[in-house]
């Protein structure tokens, strides 16, 4: 049970502060995403910066109420004192990751690095979307860990730009590579990453739960 807060005082730190980074850089720092603008050369398709900007602002703004409401519908305190605001945050949950596959869906043409970016995304969103729907469909069959253990998958995709981000940087400021590799390099890489480090928390949880039904 320890270790259980452990992690998601962790998670629930990294995520207050992923949230007030991106709402602080998209809305106030750079509303007009100039320096993530300027490494998109070569598009083959002609941006329409206006509407890619609005598109773009209400991606993230969802992106953090996704991420909001999935880190109150992770929380055991919150589940056992109101089962009802679980619900809730869930349903939240699951339309704001739809309309961020959905502004992502129109964003993932213009991704940086081309072609083969813009699949990685597509990539990215099909897998959230199916990891949710499993996670629906065990609920709905009141098989309540595997529910938990599904979410757990799901929220993980919540930090997909983060990652894409830091990979993006460690090979393009620390290793000299071109941007747009780097970048394709970061959006492979977070598919990787996000589909491993949830198998790994929750493997740790159940070791920790198995080990606390021994002990007692």
């Amino acid at each position: 049970m320890k270790k259980q807060k452990t992690l998601y005082g962790i998670l629930a730190c990294i995520s207050i502060v992923f949230i007030l980074y991106a709402l602080a850089e998209n809305y106030l720092i750079h509303p007009g995403a100039e320096a993530f603008l300027i490494h998109k050369t070569g598009l083959k398709r002609e941006l329409n910066l206006p509407v890619w900007l609005n598109v773009m602002h209400v991606h993230v703004a969802f992106a953090c109420i996704a991420m909001t409401a999935g880190l109150l519908n992770l929380s055991n305190r919150i589940f056992e004192k109101s089962r009802r605001f679980h619900r809730i945050s869930g349903y939240v949950y699951v339309v704001s990751m739809l309309l961020v596959v959905m502004t992502s869906g129109y964003m993932a043409p213009y991704a940086t690095g081309g072609k083969i970016s813009s699949m990685g995304f597509n990539v990215l969103n099909m897998i959230w979307l199916l990891i949710t729907l499993a996670a629906l469909v065990q609920i709905k069959k009141k098989r309540t860990i595997r529910h938990r253990n599904w979410m757990i998958r799901s929220y993980a995709f919540c930090f997909t730009n983060m990652l894409i981000h830091l990979i993006t940087s460690l090979f393009h400021q620390g290793f000299g590579l071109a941007y747009a590799t780097s970048y394709i390099i970061g959006v492979y890489s977070t598919i990787a990453l996000l589909l491993l480090i949830p198998n790994m928390i929750i493997s740790t949880v159940s070791r920790s739960q198995e080990a606390v039904v021994t002990f007692k």
